[in-house]
């Protein structure tokens, strides 16, 4: 890698939205938040955070809800619908209180479909209530202990944030209360409604009262979506907003698919083949920035790490580090990355999948700056399948597949580079002094010059191999376990089932005679256990159980959480999988769905389920049963 000093301080454009048959447009250009009649407190925290002009879903649909319209948006995310809702809500609230006084009662509700976009959306919230005294915003969600959620709701939340499913169980128990409900968000609808929830979700609506708002956001606007506005909206104004997602056209994108635990040995070998300046590598969390650039200056890379956690002056040194050339790789976490504007960046790796395709935009414009040329490399485990696909869709380009370097192709650039430093060298040094004692030493020792210049290779190595050697066992290394047609998009296994790297094979007693479907499956491992559904993986369903692949990992706590757990009446009883006995598990037609796979499940003919059908099976819902476990 080589280290050349330079700079700019362009300002990169990210995201570009454009508007597409949107009701009641406003012509007027250079709309500011100041603009759309917010409350001055909830103005001052927006300005805080640092936002100066809306966006066009904000734009159009913040006058909407303050006027206390329904309204229902057909938005996707990177299109800051998250602010849409919040804010006005937010500032009808602190009319209220104005009003009224304080109130401890729940008057916000949002629904969202994952435990990740409860948090990200309560996180926002949190963010905007700076300027507004004795509001609380309370996430609550399935696969985390009651204890907390009970106490947060028993202290008070104006604002709750919540996936169906817990916000069902609270409601089931008398711990949520909605009877002063105000506001009611149901967010990424279309993906509630895909994963089983439409039956909860219509559920709560019943238990809400008559006189609320509702705001209604999905990224596509099927029939059943159109059914719930039906019914439970009033007379909604239509928001329509699409999201062009840009990335510049110099930025070179691949991605790999490589096993978690072979991700720093595909980093070190992408490093080792290519001819990189600057480097940023991405990962999800504060600790593995820290980790992984430790690792990297272990294996002779000058590495530095930023996250949220290092004092902001120890961060601006750091960056500068990688500005001026002292260090050459930066292990960031997006927060920590924003606004990093580093010139010599040529080569971006998302050592972690991001979460959304925003990030994922993000991250990668921190390369091709200034007109030059840019690499953007994805590390993605066959699980992540889906959120590459999320990213082509919404960049409108075609992210290459490669593979991973060879050992073979390690050595040969690391003979070509030693060749090339003895050429280098032979061009810019002065070699007089030590060409007279290597002359000399040939003639007192009788050693013939190759033998003292191998000799002196061996010194300069100091001890460390020269050449790589494989450490990827050979199912680990791509095509050796998997053919990839369609450019790798899906997986066929060459041989029988056979767990994957790094996952156990668990049995669920649940299977076809209980009517169960992948989503369902995920569901309740994701909701009740409290894992992600990336984690999940392949899905094999029998007539009497499920074969359900889990990673080696898993926290101490999973099994406790799906104890009482249910699907259509029948316990999961989730145990470990040891194989088939004595001729196997028959043929008793049993079909095998891989993670990519299994949001299907609307029939029960050997039909097989795609990705864009993930989790279907509307009506899955889950509640309370006598007993006190969960039924999906």
């Amino acid at each position: 890698m080589t280290k050349e000093n330079s700079v700019s301080v362009a300002e990169p454009a990210f995201i570009e939205p454009t508007l597409d048959n949107v009701e009641n447009k406003t012509e007027e250009k250079g709309v500011k938040f100041a603009d759309l009649g917010l409350d001055p407190r909830v103005l001052a925290a927006v300005e805080e955070v640092g936002y100066e002009t809306p966006s066009p879903i904000q734009e159009q649909t913040i006058p909407l809800l303050l006027e206390g319209k329904d309204v229902m948006g057909l938005a996707q995310t990177g299109t800051g619908k998250t602010a849409a809702f919040a804010l006005p809500a937010l500032s009808r609230l602190a009319e209220l209180a104005d009003v009224n006084g304080p109130s401890k009662d729940v008057q916000v509700l949002v629904l969202a479909p994952t435990r990740e976009l409860a948090l990200q959306v309560a996180e926002a919230f949190g963010s905007y209530t700076t300027q507004l005294e004795g509001f609380t915003v309370l996430p609550i969600y399935g696969g985390s202990p009651y204890g907390p959620q009970l106490n947060g709701l028993r202290r008070g939340a104006q604002i709750v944030v919540g996936t169906p499913g817990r916000v069902i169980d609270h409601l089931n128990k008398g711990s949520l209360d909605l009877s002063n409900l105000q506001y009611l968000v149901l967010d990424e609808a279309d993906e509630m409604l895909r994963m089983g929830f439409q039956e909860a979700v219509e559920e709560i609506f019943e238990k809400t009262p008559e006189e609320k708002q509702v705001a209604l956001f999905s990224a596509t606007m099927p029939k059943s979506i159109r059914k719930i506005a039906d019914q439970y909206l009033n007379d909604p104004s239509e928001v329509r907003v699409k999201a062009k997602t840009t990335t510049s056209a110099n930025i070179k994108q691949r991605y790999m698919q490589v096993m978690h635990s072979h991700k720093l040995e595909a980093m070190t070998r992408v490093l080792e083949v290519g001819d990189y300046d600057g480097v940023i590598a991405f990962v999800r969390t504060k600790k593995e920035t820290e980790e992984l650039a430790d690792k990297l200056k272990a294996r002779g890379y000058q590495a530095a790490a930023i996250n949220g956690d290092i004092p902001q002056n120890l961060r601006e040194r750091t960056v500068d580090s990688l500005r001026d050339g002292r260090i050459d790789i930066l292990i960031a976490t997006d927060v920590a990355a924003r606004g990093l504007d580093v010139e010599r960046i040529s080569l971006v790796v998302n050592y972690d999948i991001p979460h959304d395709t925003e990030s994922y935009v993000h991250r990668i414009g921190r390369t091709g700056r200034a007109g030059r040329d840019g690499e953007a490399i994805l590390f993605m485990t066959p699980r992540e399948k889906y959120m590459l696909r999320q990213i082509e869709k919404a960049t409108r380009q075609k992210v290459e597949l490669m593979h991973m370097p060879s050992v073979d192709d390690v050595n040969e650039n690391r003979k070509t580079r030693f060749a090339q430093q003895i050429t280098d060298t032979i061009e810019t040094e002065d070699l007089s002094i030590f060409r007279e004692i290597i002359t000399a030493y040939e003639n007192e020792n009788d050693v013939d010059a190759l033998e003292i210049a191998a000799a002196i290779a061996v010194i300069a190595q100091q001890g460390r191999p020269f050449f790589a050697e494989e450490t990827i066992p050979a199912k680990g290394r791509g095509r050796d376990r998997f053919e990839d047609d369609d450019r790798g998009g899906e997986r066929r296994e060459r041989k029988g089932r056979r767990s994957e790297e790094g996952m156990v094979d668990y049995k669920l007693q649940v299977g076809h005679v209980n009517r169960v479907n992948p989503g369902m499956i995920v569901g309740a491992l994701t909701n009740e256990g409290g894992i992600k559904g990336n984690q999940v993986g392949s899905i094999d369903i029998r007539k009497h159980f499920t074969i359900v692949g889990l990673p080696e990992d898993l926290p101490r706590d999973f099994f406790d959480r799906l104890e009482n757990t249910e699907l259509n009446g029948q316990p999961l009883d989730i145990t470990k999988d040891d194989g088939p006995k004595k001729g196997g598990r028959g043929f008793g037609g049993g079909r095998k769905f891989d993670r990519d796979d299994r949001r299907g499940g609307r029939g029960f003919g050997g039909r097989k389920f795609d990705r864009d059908d993930r989790r279907g099976g509307f009506g899955g819902g889950f509640k309370k049963d006598r007993k006190g476990g969960k039924k999906f």
